[in-house]
């Protein structure tokens, strides 16, 4: 594993994060045991991942916590709390049950980083106002360590909320979404992050439009079909450009060495339910950039497009 220091946090941690949520729930969503999400975990921390991302919107708080029994104090632990609920704006005294019952289901008495999450565009100064007192008076009491913040991905297409968050000097951490085509963070977040020495987590690397074909392909014949992309890219195969013995060994590969390699990025997390997709994913991650060749062409066939392959969890984020 590598690791490296998550902004001014100044926690070491590994450039692959596990995360709990997405579409897999560490393979809950799709049927696997309690007993194999842990176990998943456990295989996790035994490649040398020491980051896990859980949320209290995911319902694996409790299996993470349970996963983390005897071994929690070489792990960097974050949760979050949604800001709102069906709409309505979290009050402060819910934001502080949201942070118990997370202690509680943690079995854990201190998260490391917790999280506002999918704070939306808009709203950011009056969820800031509202919660920021009653997580500083967490922070106090020994209950958190760090502060983050995540976008609402497919609602905020030029991560307008972390462009006024960054440069606040509140939050130590940022949660973005970048992957292969939707590169906006480059311009928008990174070199905010990097100035204000906030820690990066992304997520979106690859989500569902590189590991499922026909959806790729039906995403570029329409982009194509809009004058957004090449009409070459009207293929079944439209990436496998990247394909090739100096580069990557599948789309997915690329896309999280695309995420990974980028100037900024700290942690890439991904989400799964199984123990050999685990150690495929955590392989690309370790894996050197993509060759420059590709690397650009990414950049000029896609860097201008936004909110491409942002799909949404039926649960969870």
């Amino acid at each position: 594993m590598e690791y490296t220091t998550l902004g001014r946090t100044g926690l070491p941690v590994s450039v692959a994060g596990l995360g709990a949520g997405g579409h897999s729930r560490l393979g809950l969503s799709t049927g696997k045991t309690e007993a194999e999400a842990i176990a998943l975990i456990h295989a996790a921390l035994d490649l040398g991942v020491n980051l896990i991302d859980t949320a209290s919107a995911y319902g694996t708080e409790a299996v993470v916590g349970k996963a983390l029994a005897g071994r929690r104090q070489n792990v960097v632990l974050a949760s979050k709390t949604s800001v709102q609920r069906a709409g309505v704006p979290l009050t402060a005294a819910q934001v502080t049950e949201s942070l118990e019952s997370s202690l509680r289901l943690l079995d854990t008495d201190r998260i490391d980083i917790f999280q506002l999450h999918a704070v939306p565009p808009g709203q950011y100064e009056a969820i800031r106002d509202r919660l920021l007192p009653v997580l500083r008076r967490a922070q106090e009491q020994g209950k958190i360590r760090f502060l983050g913040i995540t976008e609402t991905a497919p609602n905020d297409l030029e991560h307008a909320m972390l462009a006024q968050a960054v440069p606040d000097g509140m939050w130590d951490t940022a949660m973005v979404a970048l992957h292969m085509m939707h590169q906006n963070a480059r311009e928008n977040v990174f070199p905010l992050t990097r100035a204000h020495r906030v820690g990066t987590l992304v997520m979106f690397a690859v989500r569902g439009i590189f590991a499922r074909p026909a959806q790729l392909a039906a995403t570029l014949r329409d982009l194509a079909a809009a004058g957004q992309v090449p009409a070459e890219l009207a293929t079944d195969s439209p990436l496998d450009f990247l394909l090739h013995p100096d580069g990557a060994t599948s789309l997915t590969d690329a896309a999280y060495r695309t995420a990974r390699h980028e100037p900024g990025v700290d942690v890439v997390l991904f989400g799964t339910g199984e123990t050999d997709h685990l150690r495929t994913n955590i392989a690309s991650l370790l894996r050197p950039p993509l060759p420059d060749t590709d690397r650009a062409r990414l950049r000029t066939l896609f860097a201008h497009l936004r909110g491409v392959g942002l799909d949404v969890p039926t649960r969870g984020g």
